[in-house]
């Protein structure tokens, strides 16, 4: 596992960002093609300056094996925010090991024990914008300084908030979101899985069907849709990570 060097603040301008008129019309060209076609053409596209980030879930052990049979190298990054799942790690350094790749993590710049000196006790209770801030949204921030596209496992079907979501999208933070999986089903998600022997979370097998930190993740119940589990006691449905630059502001103060 690799750390962040950096370096990545120095990487002049690149000419290989697309105005929004471009993705929206590669958007719809990429509608109905697969996954496979999307990611080979990103990789390919964004060169030397595309990132894949990893919570170690369905999307990511998916993401990774389709990159490894396309003979991929590209940056992969973790955001740790010191507060998964043990099975969550575990996953990590079974994909890892199966695949060979190099992962560079990027912690937040406060440990959990600093962040509780300087915020006070269980901000994931009492304010869990301003955590999933400091947690997430600051180091997603960092690791994509220098990129100009970020691949992540947005699916349609994961909640009313990812309905909308398409294969290209700008995101208002300036890099384009390559989201090959947006039209996949949950079914395609575990067809794909055990079609390939793909190394998964096991938590996905005993009711979480999506996976955060610990404090804030349970499994769901009859009937609830797959991101209920996630901040279930607040009225919050996303981390900050997808959501429009304005609203995943609302953790800084």
């Amino acid at each position: 596992m690799r750390t962040p060097s950096g370096s990545l603040a120095a990487v002049p301008p690149s000419s290989l960002s697309l105005s929004a008129e471009e993705v929206e019309q590669l958007a719809e060209e990429f509608e109905g093609r697969s996954a496979q076609d999307l990611l080979a053409w990103a990789v390919e596209r964004f060169a030397g300056r595309i990132v894949l980030t990893c919570s170690w879930q369905h999307q990511s052990s998916i993401l990774i094996d389709m990159l490894h049979q396309l003979g991929a190298d590209i940056r992969i990054v973790e955001l740790d925010t010191g507060l998964l799942f043990r099975e969550t790690y575990e996953t990590r350094d079974r994909l890892i090991e199966r695949y060979g790749i190099e992962v560079e993590r990027i912690d937040p710049r406060l440990t959990v024990a600093e962040q509780e000196r300087e915020e006070g006790p269980e901000l994931w209770r009492r304010d869990p914008d301003r955590c999933c801030h400091l947690r997430k949204v600051e180091p997603l921030e960092r690791a994509l300084v220098g990129m100009d596209a970020w691949i992540t496992g947005i699916r349609r079907a994961q909640s009313v908030t990812r309905a909308n979501a398409r294969m290209l999208e700008l995101d208002p933070r300036g890099v384009v979101k390559v989201q090959p999986l947006a039209a996949w089903s949950d079914e395609d998600v575990k067809g794909y899985l055990f079609a390939h022997d793909v190394p998964y979370n096991p938590l996905h097998d005993r009711g979480y069907p999506s996976i955060g930190c610990t404090h804030c993740t349970r499994p769901v119940r009859p009937g609830e849709d797959s991101r209920a589990g996630r901040w279930a006691d607040a009225e919050k449905t996303e981390c900050g990570l997808h959501l429009p630059a304005q609203q995943a502001a609302a953790g800084r103060r």
